[in-house]
């Protein structure tokens, strides 16, 4: 962007200007800053940008942005603005409206990024696609997945994630998006913000500033039937309008709307996933052709439902998140479609005051599944909840303190034929298990 476009983006005033031909990058990150680009220094609860101005003009930055006003010796181009955040949103909302591609936000309790995954494998079969990286799905990851695109890209999918009531607001207010996908809005943050129904408030934000000729789409709940502010056209979808003709491990196949599609991953909320891709991509003229090809290409991405050989044993990683719903959802269908199964649960985290009551509604409503030939193994206090409920139904159980007391009952214990499904939160760092049993000892 030229200085006269930033200017015109942000509103900042200039203190020192470079001249009106030049282009620039932003940064926000003095450690990956590259010579003649623009530093933007964020601010937040623990850290100023503003303190490693001089480091960013020491690697070569061309300028930066301030709020103070301080102007040091050997810069090219300052811009004040009363807020570096904002500035940078502004700027990713002029940059967003300058190469004009279609928007699609996504957001939901769990389902998001298989969900961006999924949109990016089909629309970028018929459109130049940018998409959210990884998890970066929090209105800084907005702006870095704007800046991303080129002149020629034609379609940019945006994750959007929040903590609270607001955020995704915030982000859909710059993003503008012609479709908001919402995939759920079930338990996951419900510590932070006490209910579902605000749970539902929350995630709906993402129609706020939806462009009202777009599409609204979500997966069919009342709770966001009723908390949904948009008066465009909304679609619902919802496995009640599926024909399921194959569950496999790693593949299913059904009708949708008298058309069939395939995945190459495993379980009914994948199938749920792709139907709103389904409606997404119809609306932006992809054909159907493309569409199911796409599907069919979609693999998940690390962590999730990710099969790997660890010492011999067959691991399915799904430890990138959990959430009750996530949770109940991937063990039922590990169960469903692997013979000697044994399941590794661990916490889940950020559930608030509730989180004892939710874990054991997990072991309940697991335990009246097909889980009899189930092996179940805890790792932690809260996951001692929900084999507590499956205890009492009849399964096997047995507990543990860490990933190093459960990967020495595997080694110890486990027979090759098993497979082996892990499900549990980050924080619970699973992978650990992963290189245990790699290693073959501890």
């Amino acid at each position: 962007m030229k200085e006269d476009e930033i200017v015109k983006a942000t509103g900042a005033k200039v203190l020192k200007s470079g001249g009106t031909l030049e282009d620039y990058v932003f940064s926000t990150d003095t450690r990956s800053i590259k010579a003649g680009e623009i530093y933007i220094p964020l601010k937040g609860a623990n850290f100023d940008g503003e303190k490693f101005i001089q480091d960013a003009l020491k690697k070569g930055a061309a300028g930066y942005f301030t709020t103070s006003g301080e102007v040091f010796d050997g810069v090219r181009v300052v811009f004040k603005v009363p807020d570096t955040l904002e500035a940078y949103l502004k700027l990713a909302n002029f940059y967003r409206k300058k190469i004009n591609p279609k928007v699609i936000g996504i957001t939901g309790s769990s389902g998001k990024t298989t969900a961006k995954e999924m949109m990016y494998s089909v629309l970028s079969r018929k459109f130049k696609t940018v998409k959210t990286f990884s998890n970066h799905n929090n209105e800084i990851g907005f702006c870095q997945t704007v800046f991303e695109m080129k002149p020629e890209t034609e379609a940019v999918i945006i994750e959007m994630g929040m903590r609270g009531l607001g955020e995704i607001e915030l982000i859909s207010r710059y993003a503008q998006p012609d479709i908001a996908l919402i995939t759920n809005a079930g338990t996951s943050h419900i510590g932070r913000l006490g209910s579902l129904e605000n749970i539902a408030k929350a995630k709906c934000e993402i129609a706020g500033h939806l462009n009202p000729n777009g599409v609204f789409i979500a997966l069919e709940q009342d709770r966001i039937k009723k908390n949904v502010k948009f008066s465009g056209e909304k679609v619902y979808f919802s496995l009640k309008d599926v024909q399921i003709l194959a569950k496999k491990p790693s593949y299913s196949r059904f009708i949708y709307k008298n058309k069939e599609y395939e995945l190459n991953v495993e379980g009914d909320y994948n199938i749920e996933n792709s139907l709103g891709i389904i409606e997404a991509a119809e609306r932006l003229g992809v054909g159907y052709d493309d569409i199911k090809a796409g599907l069919a290409a979609y693999r998940p991405i690390e962590k999730r439902w990710e099969v790997v050989t660890a010492g011999g044993f067959k691991v399915i990683n799904d430890s990138y998140n959990a959430n009750p719903d996530s949770m109940k959802a991937s063990v039922k269908t590990f169960a469903e479609l692997y013979e000697n199964p044994v399941v590794i649960l661990g916490d889940m985290a950020e559930l608030g005051e509730a989180e004892i009551e939710l874990h054991r509604e997990v072991g309940r409503f697991l335990a009246e599944q097909n889980v009899k030939n189930v092996k179940f193994l805890t790792v932690g206090n809260l996951a001692a909840e929900i084999g507590k409920e499956l205890e009492t139904a009849g399964a096997s159980v047995k507990y543990f303190k860490n990933n190093g007391e459960v990967s020495r009952y595997i080694l110890d214990n486990s027979d090759i034929g098993n497979t082996i499904f892990l499900k549990a939160s980050r924080v619970m760092k699973f992978e650990e298990i992963i290189e245990n049993l790699k290693r073959g000892k501890l």
